[in-house]
């Protein structure tokens, strides 16, 4: 990857890409949050007009999990910022704390106290100053925080009433990668429906760009449905969104939370490798217009005869 293009052609294996990572960069807390928000930030050590991936970690997780995710983008030209929710294990925050009723939006309040931060968080990273392209940023997400970083593409939780809540969409999102995203409320168990009242999702106004991921074995005890639950994010939110349905993948997804952990029940290097390639090209393409690379990434996955997953457009 040339300083000139950091769009170019993916490196080979022989060919790795060195990355650079500072952690923890800390932002002051904002009213109500009580704990200051720790910050990874990765790029790669060369390229200019580096485009932003803030990625939001599902529950317990920090800015330390999804390596799968975090490292592969990093080295193929992304600067990729995990914030630390308050959920997260490693601040060791009971369920009893006054703030875990809004943990849900504390959460994107993080992710836009990132954005308005890009700056300090930029000029704690060695060497990147003056390389990141300020204009080109997505959102990630895997479960809660995808439901996080929907929430920045236009989705919207409704109230005990059904009514939308509160428009939290952020104009500097350009595109969005959403993975193994819940479905819609009406289907939710007593337990989720009483104790997690945000799973109430409407993504009629889900507008901004996406691609959807979802595994036809996710089989999640918060919902009645079954596995085409994850499903409904593509469904019901208006164009311009593409669903990848991935063949044997639970909740995990073949095991982006990390490298051989605990809650990884479908590991699978190769459909690890899938998503990396798919959402590297879908948000180099979605970010960049004229890159062609989401379009070869399709075709050769259409063409597979052992493809690991299928996609559908609008």
């Amino acid at each position: 990857m040339s300083d000139s293009n950091p769009f170019g052609a993916p490196r080979s294996a022989a060919a790795p890409t060195t990355v650079v990572s500072a952690k923890p960069v800390v932002l002051p807390a904002p009213s109500g949050r009580g704990e200051d928000l720790q910050v990874r930030v990765s790029a790669p050590a060369t390229g200019s007009d580096l485009p932003v991936i803030v990625f939001s970690h599902g529950f317990g997780w920090s800015m330390n999990g999804y390596a799968p995710l975090a490292d592969h983008w990093a080295a193929q030209g992304f600067v990729v910022i995990q914030p630390t929710h308050l959920d997260s294990r490693t601040l060791g925050i009971p369920h009893e704390d006054p703030r875990t009723p809004h943990i849900w939006r504390i959460r994107v309040e993080d992710l836009k106290q990132v954005l308005d931060g890009l700056d300090v968080l930029e000029a704690a990273v060695p060497g990147l100053g003056g390389r990141v392209d300020h204009s080109r940023i997505a959102v990630a997400g895997h479960s809660w925080g995808a439901q996080t970083a929907s929430t920045l593409l236009g989705a919207r939780v409704l109230d005990a009433d059904g009514v939308p809540g509160e428009d939290m969409s952020d104009p500097r999102v350009t595109a969005g990668v959403l993975l193994a995203l819940t479905g819609l409320g009406d289907t939710l168990t007593p337990f989720a429906a009483e104790n997690l009242p945000f799973l109430k999702p409407s993504f009629d106004t889900m507008t901004t760009p996406a691609l959807v991921i979802a595994g036809d074995e996710d089989d999640s005890t918060l919902s009645t449905r079954g596995p085409d639950w994850f499903t409904d994010p593509y469904t019901h939110s208006p164009a311009d969104k593409t669903l990848l349905t991935l063949f044997g993948a639970e909740h995990s997804l073949g095991g982006i939370p990390g490298y051989e952990v605990a809650e990884t029940t479908d590991e699978s290097p190769a459909r690890v490798a899938l998503i990396q390639r798919l959402t590297t090209a879908f948000l180099r393409s979605a970010l960049h217009p004229g890159d062609t690379g989401w379009k070869t990434a399709a075709t050769a996955l259409e063409n597979d005869p052992d493809a690991l997953g299928s996609l559908r457009s609008k």
